[in-house]
C-alpha cells in the first residue's frame, strides 16, 4: 500500500533507529539530557535564535508561544484556514483564554493590506491585539510556500504596530527546499518559531519552539504546565536531531515526487487541484459530484493501492515524504487516473 494520507506517517530509516539507541541521555526536567540539549542547540542556530526547546508535538509549541505572547482576554490574528485555529481544539480559549481573529486569506497566504485597521483602539469594552500568528508551509493552502516579502511585510507592520509574531512552521524545511531561502532568514522576522521533526524530516515524534532566551525559559515553565516536561527525552530527541541534520536537503525529492501526482490530477476531467500551483509535498484537489464523495473516491483509489485523506465532502489530499519513491509515486499516479475514469 502506497500511504500518501500525510508525511506523519513515515518509520524511522535505520540509521535514526540507531542513532536512537546509541543515544546518550540524562534526566531533562532535573537538570539536561545531553541529546534533547543538542538538538535545541542545533534548532535554536539552524534558526537564528537564542534558544529552543523540545516537546512532544507541535500542538504544544503552538500554543505555548500563543499563551506566552499574550494574556487572558488577549485577541491574536491568524489565517482562517490556519492549523492553530482549526486543529488544535481551540486549546488557546480552553488552556490560555484568548480569542483568535481570523482573517480570510488566498490559499493560506494573506497580504499586509488585509490587516491593516484590524488592531483593536484601547478601550475597556475591547479585546487586546496583541499577536499575529502565521503558517509556512500552509497545509490546508496545499503545501503554499510564503512569497517571502509579502511575509516579511507582515512581520514588519506588526512590529511597528507593537504586536507580537508567531511562525507555525511544522513544514517550514518544505518551504527552505522550495525557494533556497534559509530557515534563519524566513524565521528572522518572527519573535518565536515552531518547527516539527515528525513531518518532512521523517523523525517519529517531536517539535521545538524557538526564540530569545527569555522567552523559552518562560516556555520551560508553560511546558512542564501543560504536561509536557519528558526525562529521557534523549531517545526521541535522537531521532529528531538526525532527521534535523540528514533529511533536510532531500524535501526537494518530495517536490518532485508532488508534482508527478498534480500532472496525473490535472489529467483527470473530473479532479480539480485547489489550488491549481503544487510548490511542496502537498497537493489538495476536487473531487466531482459524477465521480462521488472524497471519501467514495479513496476507498476507489485505495482499491488501487493508494491511501489519500479526505479533507472535506469533496476534496482530498495526497502528501509526498521520504517513505514514497518515485517509482511508487509513478504508480499512485496510474492509480489516480484509474480511480478517475468511473
Amino acid at each position: 500500500m502506497i500511504d500518501l494520507r500525510s508525511d506523519t506517517v513515515t518509520r524511522p530509516c535505520s540509521n535514526m533507529l540507531a542513532a536512537m539507541m546509541n543515544a546518550e541521555v540524562g534526566d531533562d526536567v532535573i537538570d539536561v539530557d545531553p541529546t534533547v540539549a543538542e538538538l535545541q542547540r542545533q534548532s535554536a542556530d539552524i534558526l537564528g535564535k537564542q534558544a529552543a526547546l523540545f516537546m512532544p508535538s507541535g500542538s504544544m509549541t503552538n500554543q505555548i508561544a500563543l499563551r506566552l505572547h499574550c494574556h487572558p482576554g488577549d485577541e491574536f490574528l491568524c489565517e482562517e484556514q490556519c492549523h492553530i485555529y482549526n486543529y488544535e481544539q481551540a486549546a488557546f480559549a480552553q488552556l490560555s483564554g484568548l480569542v483568535a481573529r481570523t482573517v480570510p486569506g488566498e490559499h493560506g497566504l494573506l497580504h499586509v493590506d488585509q490587516l491593516r485597521g484590524m488592531i483593536r483602539p484601547a478601550n475597556d469594552h475591547m479585546v487586546r491585539t496583541k499577536l499575529v500568528c502565521l503558517e509556512n508551509t500552509h497545509n490546508q493552502g496545499g503545501g503554499r510556500v510564503w512569497p517571502f516579502e509579502q511575509m516579511q511585510d507582515i512581520c514588519d507592520w506588526a512590529h511597528e504596530e507593537g504586536l507580537k509574531t508567531h511562525l507555525d512552521g511544522a513544514r517550514l524545511f518544505n518551504a527552505v527546499a522550495a525557494t533556497g531561502i534559509e530557515p534563519a532568514k524566513w524565521a528572522a522576522g518572527f519573535d518565536s518559531v515552531s518547527i516539527c521533526f515528525s513531518k518532512g524530516l521523517g523523525a517519529p515524534v517531536g517539535s521545538c519552539l524557538a526564540g530569545s532566551e527569555e522567552f523559552i525559559q518562560r516556555a520551560r515553565r508553560a511546558r512542564k504546565l501543560f504536561g509536557g516536561a519528558m526525562r529521557q527525552a534523549g531517545y526521541i530527541a535522537a531521532g529528531a536531531l538526525y532527521g534535523l541534520l540528514h533529511n533536510c536537503e532531500r524535501l526537494i525529492d518530495d517536490h518532485r515526487n508532488a508534482q508527478l501526482l498534480a500532472e496525473a490530477v490535472r489529467e483527470c476531467t473530473r479532479l480539480r487541484l485547489v489550488p491549481n500551483q503544487v510548490d511542496t509535498n502537498i497537493l489538495i484537489f476536487h473531487v466531482d459530484s459524477q465521480l462521488g464523495s472524497a471519501k467514495s473516491f479513496l476507498a476507489t483509489l485505495e482499491e488501487h493501492g493508494v491511501r489519500g485523506m479526505a479533507m472535506g465532502p469533496n476534496k482530498v489530499r495526497l502528501v509526498t515524504h521520504l517513505d514514497v519513491s518515485r517509482e511508487q509515486t509513478l504508480a499512485a499516479c496510474q492509480a489516480i487516473r484509474q480511480a478517475a475514469r468511473r
